[in-house]
């Protein structure tokens, strides 16, 4: 029996659905901001909603991986090209961005010395700048946001070099409290322990059957309960667009700004289409010989859900859902896709390698090659760092910068639209783990992976 048996079958409608709801929802906005804003509630409140089953899913969905795996040293082909598949895709994305922004140089004249001016005099410190921005857009306190990164200065402390971000990548790994990770939807040390735990449940299967089942019977009644929110998606996700809309427009900034940096927002969407058209499919296509944009078009919702709400993490469930109809394995997706969210940033590993280089030609500083390695391999490491919560690049670009010691004032000439190209990012970075989920399934066993395909042709 597959793994596909009782997979949720994929709605066409809904996504058809979902994206009549954001197309309206833009229209909304520009017609009417001011009335788009009071969208505000609903969008937070399907927004909490998708949150809340976060942390539960992702412990039951890995363990549900693991368990599914029925021994630990089953473990190790899967994990390596999980992790082989994590690193290689963020180093091309990376790739990708350096590429375009130095073939299109969007930061050559195109930003007046008055606007730079107005940058270099700011009396604000920027990091101050960057957390209030960050909390007003991910809803966190600014206290949180210093924490997305355990040794983020607090005050005026000097940014953290590469090797403190190497020190806290390594920390990460583990908690001291668990539920306190879990209070703070910090996944990655909740992973680390799930898939530890769930390695141990393997090793004595005559003690812990009640455990598992209990496990698995929790992972099946969570993504019953996702599949109600979906069903209120297009609502949900109406008022989260409309509101940010509509607040973008009724501030003004958005298309003045536009006018300045169109070039650089121009480079950023045009690396992420190249990554999300050709690098990722030509990855799927290789490994699987498939046609990979069926494979995107069965993983639309999840796309189209991480666009609304800028968040890995808060569309994990729905990722979750998508892969499973779209018949990925679900021993590869339930462990591949929640480690994806937390540590596999293409999109956000891109936009900050191509910011950097923006700002650099923007002020006339032409970066060495080596520099630019310094920027691909601090953007690695940084992109691995952020938090799965809206424009949580923004805080880790702080990293990027002051390790080519380019200065941080002049981040705030992308900050009035990068709540919209994290939007694409996200919508990249999500499509970037459904891809690794299905090229890590053909490491497990045939016997355990669905076929055909749920997206394949029927032949009609």
């Amino acid at each position: 029996m597959t793994d596909d048996a009782n997979a949720p079958k994929h709605s066409n409608t809904l996504t058809y659905w979902i994206a009549g709801a954001i197309v309206v929802a833009i229209a909304v906005a520009l017609l009417w901001p001011h009335f788009a804003m009071h969208f505000d509630i609903g969008g937070e409140l399907f927004l909490r909603s998708l949150k809340m089953i976060v942390v539960p899913l992702v412990f039951t969905s890995v363990m549900c991986g693991i368990l599914g795996l029925g021994d630990v040293r089953r473990l190790g082909k899967p994990g390596a090209t999980a992790v082989g598949y994590y690193l290689c895709t963020t180093v091309l994305a990376v790739i990708v961005g350096l590429i375009v922004v130095n073939v299109l140089r969007p930061g050559v004249g195109t930003v007046d010395k008055a606007r730079l001016q107005e940058f270099s005099q700011g009396s604000e410190n920027p990091k101050q700048v960057l957390r209030r921005t960050l909390a007003e857009e991910s809803g966190l306190t600014e206290a949180e946001v210093a924490g997305v990164l355990h040794d983020l200065p607090a005050v005026e402390d000097d940014i953290p070099s590469t090797s403190k971000i190497l020190e806290n990548l390594a920390l990460m790994l583990v908690t001291d409290n668990l539920f306190q990770a879990a209070a703070e939807m910090q996944l990655l040390p909740i992973i680390v322990f799930t898939i530890c735990f769930g390695a141990l449940l393997t090793t004595m299967p005559n003690r812990t059957r009640s455990i598992t089942t209990l496990i698995s019977e929790a992972n099946d009644a969570l993504l019953a309960f996702v599949m109600i929110l979906m069903k209120i998606a297009p609502l949900g996700i109406f008022c989260l667009v409309t509101a940010r809309f509509g607040k973008a427009q009724a501030e003004g900034k958005f298309m003045q700004e536009i006018g300045q940096i169109g070039w650089y927002f121009a480079a950023v969407l045009i690396g992420l289409a190249i990554h999300a058209f050709i690098v990722l499919p030509l990855i799927f296509w290789i490994v699987r010989r498939e046609n990979p944009y069926r494979y995107a078009a069965a993983m639309s919702q999840a796309l189209l859900t991480a666009f609304s709400t800028a968040s890995s993490s808060a569309t994990l469930p729905v990722t979750l859902e998508c892969a499973e109809s779209a018949g990925i394995s679900k021993r590869s997706s339930e462990f591949v896709i929640p480690l994806g969210a937390t540590i596999n940033m293409d999109g956000t590993a891109l936009y900050e390698a191509a910011a950097a280089i923006f700002i650099a030609q923007v002020i006339g500083q032409d970066l060495s090659m080596s520099q630019q390695v310094i920027v691909a391999v601090t953007a690695t490491l940084a992109a691995i760092g952020a938090a799965g919560i809206p424009e949580a690049g923004l805080v880790t670009m702080l990293i990027v910068l002051n390790a080519v010691g380019l200065p941080l004032e002049y981040i705030g000439l992308i900050l009035s639209v990068d709540w919209l190209l994290d939007r694409f990012r996200t919508a990249v970075n999500v499509f970037g783990d459904s891809v690794g989920a299905a090229v890590v399934a053909v490491t497990i066993p045939e016997d355990e992976i669905p076929e055909p395909p749920a997206y394949a042709p029927t032949g009609q």
